[in-house]
């Protein structure tokens, strides 16, 4: 394990958890062709639950739209992908298992308790945004996550089996590494 994983594993300075996370709103903006909101001032739990909102809500209007659904999808899963090419690069990040952990610290600053192992099952048992999306949403919006996962292991594929927005008392997922069937 890299040294700056291992670090980041222990501490995430706030200032940069708010950098990644303003990264975020720009990158979900740009994926639903909107201007996000400004978040200067804002504490970190405050632009948390503004991103929440923003994103439901940019969702929302994608999902009203079917014949841009597809691209946006697209773009959320593209945007996403280069973000976590960038989080790879910056952790030294080259394992299934450091993938995880990667994955496991950058949800963590997002309120979501995710646990992945080296063989790609994933198990999210507590999720801050649960509470604001609909099921629809949550679809459309794990674009991002399966952006973000393919962009730290370089490639792959995430599916989803069980969502808590969907009545589980957990999210249950699967994700494929690049080379696996």
């Amino acid at each position: 394990m890299s040294l700056r994983l291992f670090l980041a594993r222990l501490f995430l300075p706030r200032a940069l958890q708010k950098r990644k996370l303003a990264e975020l709103f720009r990158l979900t903006a740009r994926a639903f062709e909107t201007a996000p909101p400004s978040v200067e001032g804002l504490s970190l739990g405050d632009m948390r639950r503004l991103y929440a909102e923003f994103s439901r809500d940019a969702a929302e209007r994608a999902l009203g739209r079917p014949d841009a659904l597809a691209a946006a999808e697209r773009r959320l899963f593209d945007e996403a992908s280069g973000l976590g090419r960038e989080i790879r690069r910056e952790l030294g990040v080259s394992t299934p298992r450091e993938v995880m952990a990667a994955a496991r610290i950058l949800y963590r600053g997002l309120e979501i308790d995710l646990a992945g192992s080296p063989d790609g099952d994933i198990v999210v048992r507590r999720c801050s945004f649960s509470r604001r999306y609909s099921a629809e949403v949550c679809r459309l919006m794990s674009r991002l996550d399966a952006g973000v996962l393919a962009g730290l292991a370089g490639g792959g594929e995430l599916a989803f089996t069980e969502r808590l927005t969907e009545g589980a008392g957990r999210c249950r997922a699967r994700f494929t590494f690049p080379g696996e069937s």
